[in-house]
């Protein structure tokens, strides 16, 4: 357990310090990223990310300022706002990701093998269900 909250220490602190030279906050760039894997609701975003959805809004509101992400109604509730990432604030992501070489210095020092071990483990710790 240590050794996890060690490295997530580490992943969180190279991200800050990623995401602050894009001047963006870390719970923008945080929001950035749950973004990139797919559009999402405003409540599942805020929940995602665990917190209230009233900063939620702020956080968004602040990212579609800078044309980072634009809000869509939902083809099938248009009460519901998703949230998609634009293309300049998929190029944003992709410049956070780049700059965090501590993490990328890390995981350099593994093998492909060794890449694909950790990322099997990571996947059945914290991905898997249980078998009911």
């Amino acid at each position: 357990m240590e050794l996890l909250s060690v490295s997530l220490g580490v992943y969180y602190g190279d991200f800050t310090v990623a995401a602050a030279s894009e001047n963006l906050t870390a719970s923008q760039g945080k929001a950035l990223t749950v973004l990139r894997r797919r559009p999402a609701a405003m409540r599942a975003l805020a929940e995602t990310m665990a917190c209230d959805a009233s900063n939620m809004t702020g956080i968004i509101d602040r990212l579609e300022k800078r044309g980072l992400v634009r809000r869509e109604a939902n083809a099938s509730d248009r009460r519901v706002k998703n949230v998609v990432l634009t293309a300049e604030g998929e190029r944003v992501t992709d410049a956070i990701r780049a700059k965090m070489r501590t993490t990328h210095d890390g995981l350099d020092r593994l093998t492909d093998q060794d890449r694909d071990s950790l990322y099997s483990l990571l996947e059945r710790v914290f991905l898997s269900q249980p078998d009911a």
